[in-house]
C-alpha cells in the first residue's frame, strides 16, 4: 500500500458538490441544446498525439452493466460519485482526454458548460474525446458475445465532433455472437476510417466461469486476437489497439506495427500495482504509445483520480520512473480541488 492509504484521503464532496451534480438534470431538462453547443465550440487538437503518445481516462463500464468497484458491487451506480471521479483526472494538463458513452460525455459537457457560465476556463478544449461503441454484450448474459453498436456509431461521433471511438472483442470459440461482434466491429472501422477518424480496438481474451467471463492476461491468445483485429477494415492507417500488460510483453508488442496503449483492468485499490505496471509496460517495445485506463484512476484506494492520473501521464509522457512517479502523487493531490465549486456555481 502506498502513503495514501493511511495518511490522505481524497474528498469527493468538495471537489464536486451535489449543488453541481444536480444542475446537470436543470440543463437536461431546460436547456438540452447546451450539449450541441458544447460539442460544436469545442477545440480540438490539430492532432491527435503531439508526441506520439497518449493517457486516455476510461468512462464506459456502467453501460454494459460492469458496477463493482473494490469496496461496492453497485459502486459505479452512484452517478455523483463516479461522475466526480471522471471529472477529476480531466483538469490535468498533462491526461490527454476521455473515452466513454454518450450519457457521461453529455454530463461532462454540462459541466463544462456550467464552469464557462461561471467566467472559468473550458476544461475540454485540446482533449481527445473517443466515443465508446459497441455496449451491448451486457455482462452476465446469455448474449454477452453479441456486441453490438448500441451507443455511438460512426455518424453519432462526426456529429458529437469527437475525435475518434473505441470497440471491444471478446472471443469465445462456442459462442457465435463473438463472429457477428468481428463484423460490426470491421464496419466500424471502415465507417470512421472514411471520415477520417482512428478507431482504439480493445482485443480481450476471456475465460467463461461460475460468476461469468472474466478477463485473462494470456499472452498466446492475446498474439493471436491481435493479428485478427488489426487485420479488421479496409483502411488501418488510423487503427490503434488497447491491450493490457501481460507476461512474454515484449513478444506480443512484436504482434503489430499499431500504436498500443495499455489498459488498466479492475481496481487495484491501490495506484502503486498500476504505475508499476504501465511503467514496466512501456519498456516493451517502440509501439506501447500509452494508456486507456479506467477504473484504477477512477478509484485508487484513497488517493486524489487527479494526482494518480496525471503521475500516470509523466510516465508516459515524460519518461519518469514508477518510484518518482509515487514520490510525486503528493505533489498533485488536492490540486484546483475548488475548482467546480468557483465557478459552476457562481
Amino acid at each position: 500500500m502506498t502513503e495514501a492509504s493511511t495518511t490522505y484521503a481524497f474528498d469527493l464532496y468538495r471537489f464536486f458538490p451535489e449543488d453541481v451534480f444536480w444542475r446537470i438534470t436543470d440543463v437536461r431538462v431546460d436547456k438540452p441544446e447546451v450539449v450541441a453547443l458544447e460539442q460544436r465550440s469545442r477545440k480540438r487538437r490539430t492532432q491527435l498525439a503531439p508526441d506520439g503518445k497518449l493517457v486516455i481516462l476510461a468512462a464506459d463500464h456502467p453501460a454494459r452493466m460492469s458496477t463493482a468497484t473494490p469496496t461496492d458491487p453497485l459502486g459505479m451506480t452512484n452517478r455523483h460519485a463516479y461522475l466526480g471521479r471522471v471529472l477529476r483526472p480531466l483538469l490535468s494538463d498533462l491526461v490527454d482526454g476521455l473515452m466513454a458513452t454518450p450519457d457521461i460525455l453529455d454530463d461532462v459537457f454540462i459541466v463544462n458548460h456550467l464552469v464557462k457560465q461561471g467566467g472559468g476556463p473550458s476544461f475540454l478544449d485540446g482533449k481527445v474525446l473517443l466515443g465508446s461503441m459497441n455496449r451491448s454484450g451486457l455482462s452476465n448474459t446469455v448474449f454477452e458475445m453479441d456486441d453490438d453498436m448500441s451507443a455511438y456509431t460512426a455518424d453519432g461521433i462526426v456529429e458529437a465532433n469527437l475525435d475518434g471511438a473505441k470497440v471491444l472483442w471478446r472471443l469465445d470459440p462456442n459462442e457465435p455472437g463473438s463472429g457477428k461482434t468481428l463484423m460490426y466491429i470491421a464496419e466500424a472501422v471502415s465507417e470512421l476510417s472514411a471520415v477520417g477518424l482512428p478507431s482504439f480496438l480493445e482485443p480481450l481474451p476471456v475465460k467463461r466461469t461460475e460468476n461469468g467471463y472474466q478477463p485473462v492476461k494470456d499472452p498466446i491468445e492475446l498474439l493471436k486476437q491481435i493479428g485478427v483485429l488489426a487485420g479488421l477494415g479496409g483502411n488501418t492507417a488510423r487503427t490503434w489497439l488497447k491491450i493490457p500488460v501481460c507476461e512474454d510483453y515484449e513478444r506480443v508488442v512484436r504482434a503489430t506495427t499499431m500504436p498500443l496503449l495499455m489498459l488498466g483492468g479492475a481496481s487495484h485499490n491501490d495506484p502503486e500495482p498500476t504505475i508499476r505496471e504501465f511503467a514496466r509496460g512501456l519498456q516493451g517495445g517502440p509501439n506501447v504509445r500509452g494508456a486507456m485506463v479506467g477504473r484504477n484512476v477512477l478509484y485508487p484506494g484513497q488517493d486524489d483520480p487527479l494526482a494518480v492520473g496525471t503521475v500516470i501521464s509523466e510516465i508516459i509522457h515524460h519518461g519518469v520512473s514508477a518510484d518518482d512517479a509515487l514520490r510525486k502523487l503528493s505533489q498533485y493531490r488536492d490540486k484546483d480541488i475548488d475548482m467546480l465549486t468557483q465557478y459552476a456555481l457562481a
